[in-house]
């Protein structure tokens, strides 16, 4: 991590961003001249100062997580994959105004340990060691929000208890370190 992070910039369109477009934030806050950082900033400062093992930040409004996200409900172990994450569920962070250094905290809280977190009526953000890391882990949290809203419909999901998702937790951990090899789907 170094001193600083790249973060994409404020009110820009990711199709054709090029590295020349990211901007440059200091652990302290200080940006260097050029693309104005995400507003975001702060609490992706928060999450790798709180974590040495994230090197890649994705944070996201994608529908699935951002409907529970914005219903304050968690994602439980209705699934094994849950244990993707590295927690037996995927919690939810407190509400703050987004920007804000409160919102950095709660969110860099949440996380705890575990590599994802919705965020109260905003989104997701997940973290990886690697950045095909963090993207993966955060298409994986957007399934599994698709799926638990589908399980609620069908009716009141079965969880997993905690004993199982430590074993699952650790099976994840034999995956090699950007899960590249991770099952698609319940096999």
């Amino acid at each position: 991590m170094g001193d600083g992070f790249l973060i994409t910039p404020s009110g820009v369109a990711f199709t054709g961003l090029k590295p020349a477009d990211l901007a440059w934030v200091s652990l302290d806050g200080v940006t260097t001249p050029g693309p104005r950082p995400s507003s975001e900033w702060p609490m992706h400062r928060a999450i790798y100062a709180k974590r040495a093992d994230a090197l890649a930040i994705v944070h996201t409004h994608s529908v699935h997580a951002t409907a529970l996200a914005c219903a304050q409900r968690e994602i439980p172990a209705f699934h094994y994959m849950v244990g993707v994450t590295g927690a037996d569920k995927v919690p939810v962070a407190r509400y703050a105004t987004f920007g804000t250094e409160a919102l950095a905290r709660n969110v860099a809280d949440a996380l705890g340990l575990g590599y994802a977190s919705l965020i109260a009526n905003h989104g997701l953000i997940v973290c990886g060691r690697t950045l095909a890391h963090a993207c993966r882990l955060a298409a994986e949290v957007e399934t599994l929000a698709q799926q638990y809203i589908l399980t609620l419909q069908a009716g009141v999901p079965r969880l997993l208890d905690r004993a199982e998702m430590a074993r699952v937790i650790a099976k994840f951990a034999e995956y090699g370190p950007d899960m590249e090899a991770m099952p698609e789907a319940a096999e």
